[in-house]
């Protein structure tokens, strides 16, 4: 099982979302910035390290707000780890994503979502989770 980790970075009220490059897995989908916790690697660690090499910020990691498994149909288990971003360093700048958005909880059921990440999106957009 793949273990991730991924940031609900939060400013006035917005979340960002990023839409992955043309030539990723899955391409165009929607999902958090994050990626995968390497060996050895604290959850907190890898996604500070994650968020410096897709948007060149110092993140300060929040709280966990959600834990979710999910089996993808053609193959591949992940754990994904969801953390609260409200304070970093630096601007942040696309780096590897096709396209970076700030929107409103209630906006994100708009938007392809990676399969993965979609009940975290309904929790969020119906209120029950805040920040």
């Amino acid at each position: 099982m793949k273990r991730v980790v991924a940031a609900l970075i939060i400013r006035q009220g917005r979340i960002l979302i990023c839409q992955r490059a043309e030539g990723q897995a899955m391409p165009l989908k929607w999902e958090f910035p994050g990626g995968k916790i390497e060996i050895g690697e604290e959850p907190r660690d890898a996604l500070r390290r994650e968020l410096d090499e897709e948007l060149g910020i110092e993140a300060i990691i929040g709280d966990q707000v959600a834990n979710l498994a999910h089996r993808y149909a053609e193959g591949g288990d992940v754990d994904l780890s969801f953390f609260l971003v409200h304070h970093w360093k630096g601007e942040i700048e696309n780096r590897i994503f096709h396209s970076l958005r700030w929107v409103h909880p209630e906006e994100l059921p708009h938007y392809d979502f990676l399969e993965a990440d979609r009940k975290l999106i309904r929790d969020i957009a119906e209120g029950k989770l805040c920040w």
